[in-house]
């Protein structure tokens, strides 16, 4: 077996989520673990140059079936409007610490220069499919708005509740300003559906999956994490402890 430095990632990953319940369980072992997410952090980005691309594939490459996975449907009252109009009223706001806050259309999305890109999904439930995603990449998007100087954590806000919490999700601005940070609207060619995010969810290529939120409503930037819901930096981060940084 050939074990590349990207699966080794994931295997570590996985196998830290889904071995260490006992440890993590303390007070203690939180601590090692929060201390392990921080060298990941600095390992990575001390060896790798931030505008790396994933690996990307050809066609033929592609999952025959790309499954989805968390929330396959909001199921809320708004959330149902939405989808039965297809998504003609949906509007993502970019707010928070912006120059000129946005309420951008899915039209205004796919009127956008669009990146599309072949790349893996890896899940931390130990599966990965290989899918065609495009959409318009989020820099441009976040210039437009005019971040301003004290941003420095890009926030993403899903249509979504799991256990009567928001999901949500967040990446730094090295991970916001990456050519493959895309917000995708068609997935295979095709719009994306409902189970895997509809009407747009995040691309972040070089992240573990539960980072690429789906149904995003609201991109919000700000100048630190902790007073943003569990102040953990994601909702798995907040009730699992999963680790915040999960480059691959």
């Amino acid at each position: 077996m050939i074990l590349t430095r990207r699966s080794a990632l994931v295997v570590g990953a996985g196998g830290l989520l889904a071995g260490c319940d006992a440890v993590g369980n303390s007070a203690i072992g939180r601590r090692v673990l929060r201390a392990g997410e921080d060298a990941h952090f600095a390992l990575q980005r001390g060896l790798t140059d931030r505008t790396a691309l994933a690996r990307e594939f050809r066609p033929d490459q592609m999952s025959p079936v790309f499954r989805s996975n968390g929330t396959r449907n909001p199921d809320t009252v708004g959330y149902n409007a939405h989808a039965a109009r297809d998504f003609a009223d949906w509007r993502i706001r970019v707010d928070g610490l912006v120059a000129r806050p946005l309420a951008l259309s899915i039209t205004d999305l796919r009127a956008m220069p669009a990146r599309t890109q072949i790349t893996r999904h890896d899940c931390v439930e130990g599966w990965s499919a290989i899918g065609q995603w495009t959409g318009p990449r989020l820099q441009p998007i976040l210039g437009f708005a005019g971040l301003l100087p004290a941003a420095r954590y890009i926030v993403f806000h899903c249509a979504d509740r799991l256990g009567g919490r928001p999901y949500y999700e967040s990446i730094d601005l090295v991970d916001a300003f990456h050519p493959q940070t895309i917000l995708a609207w068609m997935l295979n060619g095709q719009p994306i559906g409902v189970p895997h995010g509809a009407p747009v969810r995040l691309r972040v290529e070089r992240q573990l999956g539960y980072k690429h939120a789906k149904y995003v409503e609201r991109i919000e930037a700000v100048a630190s994490l902790d007073a943003v819901f569990g102040g953990k930096g994601g909702y798995w981060e907040d009730v699992a402890d999963y680790e915040w940084y999960a480059g691959i």
